[in-house]
């Protein structure tokens, strides 16, 4: 069992160390750069090179049953949960084979909305301290989950 973490602008890295050393488990930091390594001897920091998905290619080319995956990224997402992995956003939203499916849907959507209004302004809410708590909760489950695989 591993934990991925697709590490650029994932706002919850620490917490997802802390709770990966407490279990004792293989944590990969995947980024394309610009990341402190952990001395932390559980914790690996891969640097991908420069690309267009290429840290997202790494991740869901060895994520599989009984591994953990921790993004922001839809098709990613949609990859480790077909590949088996327990999959979680940053807000600790479980990404499922049931719900997979609507989010990707959604995320189209926005994306063709966002292309029709380019003046649009604004964005998504800002991460709260109650997002960080329902990731802790559900990287727990999660954990828990995926050693019954």
């Amino acid at each position: 069992m591993s934990l991925y973490i697709d590490a650029d602008a994932c706002p919850v890295k620490a917490e997802a160390e802390r709770v990966a050393t407490r279990h004792r488990l293989k944590m990969y930091v995947v980024s394309n750069g610009g990341l402190r390594p952990s001395q932390n001897p559980l914790v690996e920091t891969v640097i991908v090179p420069e690309g267009p998905d290429v840290a997202d290619m790494w991740i869901a080319d060895r994520a599989g049953p009984g591994d953990v995956v921790v993004t922001g990224d839809i098709p990613l997402a949609a990859k480790c949960v077909e590949a088996g992995a327990q999959v979680l956003k940053h807000n600790g939203e479980p990404l499922t084979r049931a719900n997979i499916g609507n989010v990707l849907a959604t995320r189209d959507l926005m994306t063709d909305l966002r292309s029709a209004d380019p003046f649009r302004m604004g964005g998504g809410k800002g991460f709260t301290k109650a997002d960080r708590s329902r990731f802790l909760d559900a990287l727990e489950r999660a954990i828990r989950a995926a050693a019954k695989t």
